[in-house]
């Protein structure tokens, strides 16, 4: 029996906005991806000096944002954590969790992959499972920063499209690093944020219209 391809899609979520959905949207269509998960994580209240949202108002606005959205599912692994798990520690649990059953895709920016190595175990991370590297502006797509054996399994992609895509994941069963410039979106959460306290009336414009009624409704990122 074939694996589904199932990709993980980690991170704060504070809040949810039109580039974390335009990501998880192409990634999906790139890779002929049977779901996506999105995992929201705990934020260590150290690492936020501005307005957070607490978990149980992230999971809300996720949940908002991809209802209707077939492929686009909810995981709750790291908020149910009775620790705040490291990256590692949650790809070892599905990973255990699947099997054989699926093969698992990890989704980070470019932003993150240039961190990588600040990672815990982050070389056991890039081995764990297949990896998808989307650009973002600003931040170039390197792979000089990480050892030869780990450059040796990264497959650039960038500019090819969907069937390219999908014959590169049928040539490698081993896992291997995909980068892709499928989206160049411009946004991130701190804008969104921003534009919550010193400019609400373009708030439609950065997240779903569901996600910007709730943030109004609960009076978030005041």
């Amino acid at each position: 029996m074939e694996r589904i391809k199932l990709a993980l899609y980690g991170g704060p979520f504070d809040p949810v906005h039109n580039g974390h959905l335009a990501v998880a949207k192409a990634v999906c269509e790139l890779f002929a991806l049977d779901e996506l998960w999105f995992i929201p994580a705990h934020i260590a209240p150290h690492k936020r000096a501005v307005p957070s949202a607490s978990p149980f108002h992230r999971f809300a606005m996720l949940a908002l944002a991809t209802q209707m959205e077939a492929r686009l599912r909810l995981s709750t692994v790291e908020l149910e954590s009775p620790e705040r798990p490291y990256t590692i520690d949650t790809l070892t649990r599905l990973r255990a969790k699947y099997d054989d059953s699926a093969r698992l895709f990890f989704v980070m920016g470019a932003d993150s992959w240039l961190e990588i190595e600040t990672w815990r175990d982050w070389q056991r991370v890039l081995a764990m499972v297949d990896h998808i590297v989307v650009a973002r502006p600003g931040y170039e797509l390197r792979t000089d920063h990480v050892p030869a054996e780990v450059s040796a399994r990264i497959i650039d992609l960038r500019g090819k499209r969907a069937t390219e895509a999908q014959r590169a994941l049928v040539a490698n069963r081993e896992k291997r690093i995909f980068l892709t410039d499928i989206v160049q979106e411009d946004l991130s959460a701190t804008e969104v944020r921003h534009a919550v306290r010193k400019a609400p009336e373009t708030l439609d414009e950065l997240v779903p219209r569901s996600v910007a009624d709730y943030i109004r409704k609960h009076e978030l990122y005041r």
